[in-house]
């Protein structure tokens, strides 16, 4: 891992605790994406096409990843602007870890959401959908598709990472890759983010989990590779680099306001899955 004011020329394993500059992430054959992008289609205020004009200017891909949903990532998909789109979603597990989930083809993505996803989702559509973790990992077999768990060390009683999980040794071994960077958390958490991946073996991304539109790009994931295939493979393989920051105290605190007025309608469900989760988390200590 690397900080400073070095030139950014990221190679595969690399984590660079930096700002992305487009003049090195742009080289031939060079693809960098923020894989974690959240639009009006769940509990963020951007459209899909400024998300995609944001991003053609910074000379970038993206994934679209909202929760639960995935109407603006198929948009993205469909869009034709020639920004390189991986087609994503990110599941709110029952049990606390998101996992996020990128597939070589919106019809696979379609498909899955379709048959596993929609019928799961509680009263509140972004909040955790009634499928464990190792549920949706059960789902997704079959599919091309790459699973990632999205900051790991989890958000305080917003969602409760897999690293926090008593008995996860056997999940991490059917994820792919472990987000090291996430613009939403403290570098201390990505620190720890970084050593699972490498103590498990496992590839690496970042993303910004941006919800709002000047965010994007804070994060980017580097691979050599011209299609979405070659994409999702390298982060297989562990050939991906990873260059950000995370956003400021200020800018988390902008995005908590804008995000707000998506999830009030749904106050009512999303205390009562708080409720219950907190319930189990106690019971499960209690057991042991």
């Amino acid at each position: 891992m690397h900080s400073g004011d070095t030139p950014l020329r990221p190679d595969p394993g690399e984590i660079l605790f930096q700002k992305p500059a487009r003049e090195d992430l742009s080289g031939p054959g060079l693809l960098a994406a923020d894989l974690h992008v959240h639009t009006n289609h769940s509990d963020a205020p951007t459209r899909v096409r400024d998300a995609l004009k944001f991003a053609a200017r910074q000379g970038i891909g993206l994934a679209i990843t909202d929760h639960n949903q995935i109407s603006g990532a198929l948009e993205a998909c469909r869009a034709g602007t020639g920004v390189p789109v991986i087609p994503g979603i990110e599941v709110s597990a029952d049990d606390g870890p998101h996992l996020l989930l990128y597939f070589a083809a919106t019809a696979d993505l379609e498909d899955f959401h379709t048959r596993h996803i929609e019928r799961k989702k509680r009263d509140g559509p972004f909040i955790a959908i009634r499928m464990t973790t190792e549920e949706i990992l059960d789902a997704r077999e079959g599919y091309h598709s790459v699973a990632v768990e999205a900051h790991p060390c989890g958000y305080a009683l917003l969602n409760r990472g897999i690293q926090r999980g008593r008995d996860s040794t056997g999940t991490f071994s059917r994820l792919d890759a472990i987000e090291v960077i996430s613009g939403g958390m403290a570098r201390t958490h990505n620190l720890k983010a970084a050593a699972l991946a490498r103590r498990h073996g496992l590839g690496q991304t970042g993303g910004t989990d941006a919800h709002l539109l000047r965010d994007i790009g804070g994060v980017v994931t580097c691979a050599r590779a011209g299609t979405v295939e070659e994409f999702l493979g390298a982060i297989v393989h562990r050939e991906t680099a990873v260059v950000g920051q995370e956003t400021s105290v200020l800018r988390k605190a902008a995005m908590g306001a804008a995000v707000l007025p998506r999830h009030l309608p749904y106050a009512l469900p999303i205390l009562q899955d708080r409720g219950e989760h907190l319930l189990t988390i106690a019971l499960s200590c209690l057991k042991h």
